[in-house]
């Protein structure tokens, strides 16, 4: 009696587990037209002006100091200080130094960088597409974050 009970708990135990209905997951277009409400809201919250948006790409940026000289291009090796934060103001990269080609980075500083010249200081908000979209790296960041990058470009070479 003992076993078929067991059995028929264990059949059970798996019929439940196997009919959980997973989290909704949104169509690129959807998680896009989510990422720009939440990026239009915190600009909005936080009153931050001069904000742009790249038509092309969609991220939003802030250009805080321009700098000098030259722009560095997708085959630039970049030396830069940066900050990485979440919408809610949760630092999940404190200031750091990094220096990499930005072919390696993610898609989000290859587009946005390039807006500013050595010495120049730039505010990023990436839609989660330009940052880990969802697969993140880190239980720090959940899939599909808006990001948000405060980036000195130091230097760069080509």
């Amino acid at each position: 009696m003992k076993k078929t009970f067991i059995i028929i708990l264990s059949v059970l135990t798996i019929g439940f587990i196997s009919c959980k209905k997973s989290s909704p997951t949104l169509t690129a277009a959807q998680q896009a037209g989510v990422d720009d409400g939440l990026i239009k809201t915190y600009i909005s919250t936080h009153n931050i002006d001069s904000v742009k948006k790249d038509s092309a790409s969609g991220i939003y940026y802030k250009i805080v100091a321009k700098g000098t000289g030259a722009y560095p291009t997708a085959s630039s090796t970049v030396i830069v200080n940066y900050q990485g934060m979440l919408l809610n103001g949760s630092v999940f990269a404190p200031q750091g130094n990094l220096g990499s080609p930005l072919v390696d980075l993610i898609s989000g500083w290859q587009i946005g960088l390039p807006f500013i010249n050595t010495g120049g200081t730039i505010m990023l908000l990436l839609p989660s597409r330009y940052g880990y979209g969802d697969s993140s790296p880190s239980p720090t960041i959940p899939n599909n974050s808006v990001l948000i990058f405060t980036i000195q470009l130091i230097s760069f070479t080509n």
